[in-house]
């Protein structure tokens, strides 16, 4: 049985679709938590007290003061944070090996393709300063075809590994912005549905709704803002 939590964890956050992995994770876990901005648009993300916790200078990430043998821990990385709550808690991450794998592969499946190819479409498509053909078609197709295989994955099942899980915490934030991505959801039915499914669970509704107020259409960003989100080299 999982321990209580009495000490709220602190979470190094700001409101984009890996941010909103786990402020959903931790309101469908019910586990106490502090928001501590990480404003990627002033240079938070490169102070050292940061760092210390991120070197990868990325949010999110968190301090959980109730570790392992009951000693403070930092994670970072979206990915190892849900898998860290899910053996924490016990919830959204299966302790039998078989269906632990299964929810890995789309884990790793959305780290190292959805997000960053979405991501990428994105940058191409809003925040680039000038419209390279190429790129928006490599990315928006590369979505399209991303797409595809959640469609046929969610073809007969409720959510992404069976039962609800981290996978699919970790994909809601991305797949939400679909009409940004240049792609016609009803393209991929089975998708559209588990969306809507997702969006009507109380604790993702919470958690896409974190901190909401400070985030900001790339129409408003500043070219100070711009600079420090891309394009950045090393320190």
């Amino acid at each position: 049985m999982a321990q209580v939590q009495t000490k709220p964890i602190d979470l190094y956050y700001w409101p984009t679709p890996n941010g909103w992995k786990i402020t959903i994770m931790l309101e469908e876990c019910g586990l106490p938590y502090t928001v501590i901005p990480v404003n990627i648009g002033k240079g938070d993300q490169f102070k050292p007290e940061f760092l210390a916790i991120s070197p990868n200078n990325r949010m999110p990430a968190i301090v959980d003061p109730e570790g392992p043998d009951g000693k403070p821990i930092s994670v970072f990385e979206s990915g190892a944070i849900l898998q860290y709550l899910g053996r924490k808690t016990g919830k959204f991450y299966p302790a039998d090996e078989r269906g632990r794998v299964e929810v890995d592969e789309w884990l790793f499946w959305q780290m190292g393709g959805f997000g960053p190819m979405l991501g990428q479409t994105h940058h191409f498509r809003l925040y680039a300063p000038e419209q390279v053909p190429y790129a928006i078609e490599r990315y928006t197709n590369e979505a399209n075809r991303l797409y595809g295989v959640l469609n046929r994955r969610l073809a007969g099942r409720d959510y992404i590994a069976g039962d609800y899980s981290i996978a699919d915490m970790a994909c809601i934030g991305w797949a939400r912005g679909w009409e940004r991505q240049g792609q016609d959801i009803k393209q991929f039915p089975h998708v559209e549905r588990w969306i809507a499914t997702m969006l009507a669970r109380p604790a993702v509704e919470r958690g896409l709704a974190v901190a909401s107020e400070l985030r900001k259409p790339p129409e408003q960003r500043t070219p100070e803002e711009h600079a420090m989100l891309f394009n950045q080299k090393a320190r």
